[in-house]
């Protein structure tokens, strides 16, 4: 096992540690540091691992099928504790993670057709996005001006989840279209 790879399970085993320390005592300050720390941890072993990956020729399967399914875990994971914690409007939430849904479907029927739907611009945008949201979300009860920012962070994400959304629609129609 590679160090991509390796990083990529590191981060979805912080997961859970993660949703109890933002959870077990949401109006304690100290855990939801905690819970920011581990969250901006997992975040930026998302970016290293492809880094790593690419750059030392380390790309493998499991990386390709791991790395953006620890991802969505991580993001999801955390929007549904801010939802719980009246942090996030939960529609917000399961727009987001519909659109996860509608993409891992087209992904799905694209490599059973023999066609890699490789990450657009549009959804790293998003994933950046998402991740500054929760990373300011969580320790939004700090400062008012942290819950501005984390809703106007909010709108940015969802915006660029819908934008993502339809750009995977239009250039991967073809997917969807039945082989003869």
């Amino acid at each position: 096992m590679n160090l991509p790879n390796k990083l990529t399970i590191f981060r979805v085993i912080l997961i859970p540690f993660f949703v109890v320390a933002l959870l077990f005592r949401p109006d304690e300050m100290m855990y939801r540091w905690i819970a920011e720390a581990i969250f901006i941890v997992a975040s930026l072993t998302d970016m290293l691992d492809g880094k790593i990956a690419r750059k030392y020729n380390l790309v493998t399967n499991f990386g390709k099928f791991m790395d953006p399914l620890a991802d969505k875990l991580l993001v999801c994971s955390a929007m549904i504790c801010l939802v719980e914690l009246n942090t996030l409007l939960s529609w917000v939430c399961i727009i987001i993670i519909a659109r996860e849904f509608i993409i891992s479907g087209f992904r799905l029927i694209a490599s059973d057709n023999g066609v890699v739907i490789a990450a657009s611009y549009w959804g790293k945008f998003k994933t950046v996005f998402q991740m500054l949201m929760v990373i300011v979300m969580i320790i939004s009860p700090l400062h008012p001006y942290l819950v501005l920012l984390g809703q106007i962070l909010m709108w940015i994400a969802l915006a660029l989840t819908l934008i993502s959304l339809i750009d995977y629609i239009v250039k991967n129609k073809d997917v969807l279209k039945e082989q003869k």
